[in-house]
């Protein structure tokens, strides 16, 4: 009797420890979380785009191919509205949210009709792990911890552009801030 006391201790001592160097692993907010999160919703896979000269939108799949030009043209938009006002909701040069930033640079660009939202755009194209961002991807952030609330596109090495709350700017993806509310990094355009 005195046995089956001493086993059951020893078993209820291992379960405990278990779970409890299990839990570590996975805290809340971490990047495993949003890139699991994010990659198991459904994506989409396709995106429209408006017509050269007006017309009938054509419906295109990710990661859609520009040219190298427009490609680079992209990123002579975004040097042009450097320092563009901040705006809630705003979608123009008189003023920018990040998504409202985004948004528009791939109108411009790409003709594109891309969703409004931070969280709906999070759910384009492909998700590429940190260490296989290029110029042109989108890099997502959750701010508040629980949700993506905020986008920007990396414009070089560990650099991308947003629309801060002071305007439109440029940051490093490592500064301190930037790190520990990064989520993930997706790709919807890619130079032919």
């Amino acid at each position: 009797m005195k046995l089956f006391k001493t086993l059951r201790l020893l078993f209820l001592i291992a379960v405990t420890l278990l779970g409890l160097s299990s839990c570590q692993s996975f805290r809340r907010g971490s990047d495993y979380e949003f890139e699991s999160k994010y990659s198991l919703k459904k994506r989409k896979t396709h995106i429209s785009c408006t017509a050269e000269r007006g017309g009938t939108a054509v419906i295109k799949p990710f990661p859609l191919k520009v040219s190298e030009r427009t490609f680079d043209a992209l990123f002579s938009s975004i040097e042009e509205l450097l320092d563009a006002p901040y705006r809630s909701g705003g979608t123009t040069p008189e003023g920018f949210d990040c998504s409202g930033f985004v948004q528009y640079l791939y109108k411009q660009q790409f003709r594109m009709i891309l969703p409004r939202t931070t969280g709906e755009l999070a759910l384009l194209g492909s998700v590429e792990p940190e260490n296989n961002l290029r110029r042109g991807d989108l890099v997502f952030f959750s701010i508040d911890g629980n949700n993506i609330d905020h986008v920007g596109i990396i414009i070089g090495k560990n650099r991308f552009a947003h629309a801060a709350r002071t305007g439109v700017r440029v940051n490093e993806l490592y500064e301190p801030y930037y790190r520990s509310h990064y989520a993930f990094g997706g790709r919807i355009i890619t130079p032919e």
